[in-house]
């Protein structure tokens, strides 16, 4: 081969390599965080019997580079059936989602015993500004996090609840408000790691530390739970393709770090 053939060959090779580097869809493949790690800039509250937007006694805030979900300026120390969501500013469809999570040994004994080392990341969610001041929750799809409750009692996280949504598990549609992963139980004071992936309206797969623990498909609306909602925004039968991500408060304190996102085809 001649050389003006090899330089040729190495031009078009490296004019390729430009072409390839320069192409808009690389930006897919790559991790946005949610979280700037300073203050909950792009993050709205919305809590049971208040408006969007109001974060009442700082239930929602930072401190050393977590968001923290917790209760020391609560009335009389009173949870008062106050749920309440963290909402990230805008819908995302199909995506991974990553994240850390850490309970924190605080607890309102007023809270429904259930919600005892129990907190969870929504998804899939109507639009924050949709939800009603008397809406208990938001329509959608929780990843459910929990932490062991008694010593030798297998307690997994990273399962999944469907407040007013279904869907299905195994071939067919699931009854149960709340289906259990297949992770490990963890101590509350242990860092864990969770991963949300999600393939729009058609497939959902829950990681917990590297691994996968449940998988699920066709998420959508259905069933019960959610009260005090808008009936027109409560269709049963339509599949969610996107939806909005919250982190939730139910009476446990909790902290959240390294919250990024990447979105997939």
């Amino acid at each position: 081969m001649s050389m003006t053939k090899v330089n040729l060959i190495g031009f078009l090779i490296l004019i390729g390599s430009m072409l390839l580097s320069c192409n808009p869809k690389s930006s897919e493949t790559e991790w946005q965080s949610l979280f700037n790690g300073k203050n909950l800039e792009g993050w709205i509250p919305k809590l049971y019997h208040y408006e969007v937007g109001d974060n009442y006694a700082n239930t929602f805030r930072v401190r050393d580079g977590k968001i923290q979900v917790v209760y020391d300026e609560y009335e009389n120390g009173k949870f008062g059936e106050r749920f309440g969501h963290l909402f990230y500013k805008e819908p995302f469809s199909s995506y991974h989602l990553k994240f850390k999570y850490k309970f924190l040994d605080q607890w309102l004994d007023d809270a429904p015993i259930f919600t005892y080392r129990n907190s969870g990341i929504m998804f899939h969610s109507q639009a924050p500004e949709t939800i009603l001041k008397e809406q208990n929750w938001p329509i959608s799809v929780e990843y459910q996090l929990l932490a062991q409750e008694k010593e030798g009692e297998v307690r997994p996280t990273g399962n999944m609840c469907s407040p007013a949504t279904e869907v299905i598990f195994n071939g067919k549609m699931d009854p149960r408000h709340c289906i259990s992963s297949t992770s490990k139980t963890y101590k509350w004071d242990t860092w864990v790691n969770g991963e949300l992936i999600v393939y729009k309206d058609s497939l959902v797969i829950h990681k917990v530390n590297n691994t996968e623990v449940l998988r699920y498909t066709k998420p959508q609306i259905g069933g019960q739970v959610v009260k005090g909602h808008d009936p027109s925004i409560k269709v049963d039968g339509k599949l969610l393709s996107e939806g909005y991500i919250a982190l939730q408060s139910e009476g446990q304190g909790i902290e959240f770090k390294d919250i990024k996102i990447k979105r997939i085809k």
